[in-house]
């Protein structure tokens, strides 16, 4: 049932102790919670503590600069004072506790807030956020299938590395505090929430604490540090990573040293990544993500195998290749017509070398490396599959969306009405899916606008490359008037990579606008109709370049005498090697320039900035009369805000298009890739562990909308391979000879060619050649309509193969594990024998509130 929600005053709505006792009433959308709770204990404290404390479980700065005093900007620094005072005194009615440390200056002066939540509210908020706990310690159950293989072969192992203080996994159950004294480490108030989960419910009373109206959407530190009320939120790490010694098995080593010796250090490289510990420190989305790279990783090695292979083959091919060397030995006597309207007749001789390059990817090979890879990606998306659902079984995190994931807080906020969940049967806000419909579409309409920005830049990139092989080709520098196509075309794609790089910028930040008007409930459904925006509009931005190369240039030119014109410039014809080494071209300036790009963006402007917020930090601790060494927070504070995943995996995904979608062009592709992610690997650790201040952990059960992105472009990649084999490349022509004419392909070149039409030759007094399967006086051949319908059955027969062998695989290969299956099945029949003896041992005695979690705390589970 909807209901409309009443009218809210302007002010802040606590929730009393009664009902945090009562456990009745729902916190969205506010702090809910009374001033006693920072107070009041719901159990007896700590009997034999040992553990130390955290200083704090969250930290807020903010920087006031003391020169500027002009009139404008210390209005707006009033009304932020206003705000940030307000907010912290509804934190202090929340029952957090508030520490405030200043670092003076006589310029900007730097204040602190730490951030500690009490006993009694980390136990409303854990079961309020139906967070899970530990009631029963397991031993651990990771394992990787190549350390099976290998030992059981009995091979060493060089990958595998011990990595001291193995999490350890536990049956586990949503918290209650009326069942504390079942939960494993309840004993003891200080350790009993670790500090992923303390950061997760500070995290929570900040996103949800209010300084304003809320309908005005004035609560929330995204909105604040927005403002720029506040500098930076964010949980304090685990103390510095480095000045440890070689030998890890000392005792104090804390979490963050432990992953910067056995996993950041790129000496590491050929290491195992220690998940566990990863999951432990950064929460499950960050896991994932480095499982999942690391997966991808390791399948592009037998990739990069095959792909190096073929590449081997072709270039044994272009010394043996008999059409190559006809080229090459052509007589000086065979002219070529013009390539564009004021370049002069060329020689056939002269494309040489062009034809050599393209034979290093077009040949026999090609094909067969085609079908490889098109059952390649659909077996690593069976592989992840299985290995996800491995890792959201031991990380406890199976059925986080559909039971555990709350509504985002500025959802919560904004919802006009609430509805009754069918799930957990509670009240939760709602928003009419009818109205978000409406929303989406009107954001579909911006992004198609994009779109055609993009496809505007790419007419003015094809009409550029069209003049500059004018201008080029006029130049009285013999080796720049023969490579003229060819500086076009390079200088092209660099352009293409300046103009990719810019509009990118520029889409992200709208569609960040866009996706949070559309009204998502969950964190995760944000983050995937965000994700789907930004990659309908990258992969259009990345690819439309290659696919035009790939599937339309030279394919409407006409012939000479009657050349085609786009806004009154000739159409560009394919280079003498053919289009296929265009687009290799073009595949390695895109794939390779952005990698550089982006690793060269990943190692040094991290640094960089780091040594200036160094340099500054000291500067003004020197001046304060402070000491050298500054306080944990502060060193934090140095730190570059973590920006999340979506960037590293639209770099990954984009990658993997690259790799699939135009392989046959470029079988080097997945080298060059696996080169790039054995950096990628150590270079991200080292930014998460080193170089970003800590993030939130956050929850997550899957790579979410990504996986079914890379569904789509491994069924994208098999179309596209098989359109590519068929019109871009020489293989069914050279096929097609072989069968009706030669088999070692003599004369094959000549086959190729088309003499110029009578009117033409008159024209210009000399008579040229051009490649077309074209009559004397331009028409069509009976051999283009031949191959024409060869080229359309190979299409369909290669797709309808490698789809059919997909799909074979698909049902061959379990989405979860047998193993993964019988363990899930065991816990559901000893819960449901829990609760009946539960239910039981209630009616005997009459007791109601003291038994087993499994009776009353939701589902319990296996989980590390």
């Amino acid at each position: 049932m909807l209901r409309r929600r009443a009218q809210e005053e302007d002010n802040v709505v606590l929730i009393d102790m009664a009902s945090l006792e009562s456990g009745n009433g729902s916190s969205y959308g506010s702090t809910a919670h009374a001033s006693e709770a920072g107070k009041q204990q719901v159990v007896p404290s700590t009997v034999g503590s040992s553990a130390k404390a955290p200083i704090a479980d969250f930290v807020l700065v903010w920087e006031e600069d003391l020169r500027n005093q002009e009139i404008p900007t210390q209005d707006k620094a009033d009304t932020h004072e206003i705000w940030r005072e307000t907010f912290l005194e509804n934190l202090r009615l929340a029952g957090l506790n508030i520490v405030k440390h200043d670092v003076p200056d006589e310029a900007i002066a730097v204040h602190y807030i730490l951030l500690r939540a009490p006993w009694a509210v980390l136990c409303y908020y854990a079961e309020d956020l139906r967070l899970k706990l530990p009631l029963q310690e397991l031993p651990n159950q990771a394992s990787n299938w190549s350390a099976n293989l290998l030992e059981w072969l009995g091979i060493p192992n060089i990958l595998l590395e011990h990595v001291p203080d193995t999490p350890p996994e536990y049956y586990s159950c949503q918290f209650k505090a009326s069942k504390l004294q079942w939960f494993l480490g309840s004993d003891n108030q200080d350790t009993f929430f670790t500090s992923t989960k303390r950061h997760q419910i500070l995290f929570e009373i900040l996103a949800k604490t209010q300084y304003g109206h809320k309908k005005k959407c004035f609560f929330g530190i995204d909105q604040l540090l927005a403002e720029g009320v506040f500098s930076a939120a964010f949980p304090l790490h685990d103390g510095p990573f480095s000045a440890v010694p070689e030998n890890s098995e000392v005792l104090g080593l804390t979490q963050r040293q432990v992953l910067f010796q056995h996993w950041a250090r790129w000496a590491k490289w050929n290491k195992y990544q220690p998940l566990d510990h990863v999951r432990r420190y950064f929460g499950e989305k960050v896991a994932l993500y480095f499982a999942w790279l690391g997966f991808y990783t390791g399948w592009l090695l037998p990739a990069a195998v095959v792909g190096t292979v073929v590449f081997l083959v072709g270039c044994f091919l272009v010394f043996s290749d008999i059409p190559t060397q006809e080229l090459c030995h052509s007589p000086d006597g065979v002219a070529m017509c013009p390539l564009c309207p004021d370049c002069s007749f060329w020689m056939l001789s002269s494309a040489c070398a062009l034809a050599q390059a393209g034979r290093l990817f077009d040949h026999g090979g090609t094909v067969f490396f085609s079908l490889f890879m098109a059952l390649w990606a659909v077996l690593l998306l069976e592989y992840w599959k299985r290995k996800n659902a491995t890792l959201a079984y031991r990380w406890d995190c199976s059925d986080y969306e559909d039971i555990e994931e709350r509504p985002r807080p500025q959802f919560a906020a904004a919802a006009p009405m609430t509805a009754l969940n069918p799930i957990t049967g509670e009240d939760e806000p709602y928003f009419p899916e009818k109205r978000r419909v409406h929303r989406m579409l009107a954001g579909s309409v911006v992004l198609l606008m994009m779109v055609a920005v993009v496809i505007m830049c790419l007419v003015s990139i094809i009409l550029y490359r069209a003049v500059m092989v004018i201008v080029v080709s006029q130049s009285d520098n013999a080796f720049l008037s023969a490579w003229a196509s060819r500086i076009a075309s390079f200088s092209g794609s660099v352009v293409n990579l300046v103009f990719i790089v810019i509009l990118s910028k520029v889409y992200v930040v709208l569609a960040q606008v866009l996706t949070r008007w559309e009204m998502h409930r969950t964190q995760t459904e944000f983050e995937d109709a965000f994700t789907l925006k930004v990659f309908v509009f990258q992969f259009v931005n990345f690819y439309a370049s290659p696919v035009y190369i790939a599937f339309f240039k030279g394919r409407f030119v006409g012939y000479p005498g009657n050349y085609h014109t786009l806004f009154g410039v000739r159409n560009e014809e394919c280079a003498a090697g053919g289009c296929l080494i265009e687009l290799a071209q073009e595949l390695l300036v895109i794939m390779v320039g952005k990698q550089i790009i982006n690793n060269v963006q990943e190692v040094l402007v991290p640094k960089l900035k780091a040594c200036w917020q160094k340099l500054y930090s000291r500067r003004r601790r020197r001046q304060a009369g402070m000491g050298a060494h500054p306080a944990p927070w502060e060193a934090d504070y140095k730190l570059l805000p973590c920006e999340g995943l979506f960037h590293e995996y639209l770099e990954m995904v984009l990658q993997f298009g690259f790799v699939t979608i135009f392989v046959a062009a470029c079988p080097l592709a997945p080298l060059f890739a696996l080169l790039n992610n054995w950096v990628e690997i150590r270079l991200d650790a080292r930014k998460f562990v080193c170089d970003y201040r800590r993030p939130v952990a956050e929850r997550a059960q899957d790579i979410g909308i990504w996986f079914h992105i890379l569904a789509g472009l491994t069924h994208l990649a098999v179309i596209s391979n098989a359109f590519l084999l068929a019109f871009s490349s020489d293989f069914l022509p050279r096929a097609y000879y072989r069968w009706t004419r030669a088999p070692d392909l003599r004369g094959f070149l000549n086959f190729t060619l088309a003499h110029a039409p009578p009117a033409f030759a008159a024209a210009h007094n000399r008579t040229c050649r051009y490649r077309a399967f074209r009559d004397d006086d331009g028409q069509y051949s009976q051999t283009y309509w031949t191959l024409l319908a060869i080229r359309l059955a190979f299409v369909i027969v290669f797709e309808h193969v490698v789809f059919s062998i997909g799909r074979l695989l698909d049902l061959l290969v379990p989405d979860i594990p047998e193993s993964v299956e019988i363990k899930v099945k065991r816990e559901y029949y000893l819960a449901k024998q829990a609760l009946a003896e539960n239910e039981a041992l209630l009616g005997a005695t009459g007791k109601k509130d003291d038994q087993l979690p499994s009776s009353e705390s939701g589902p319990c589970s296996l989980g590390s």
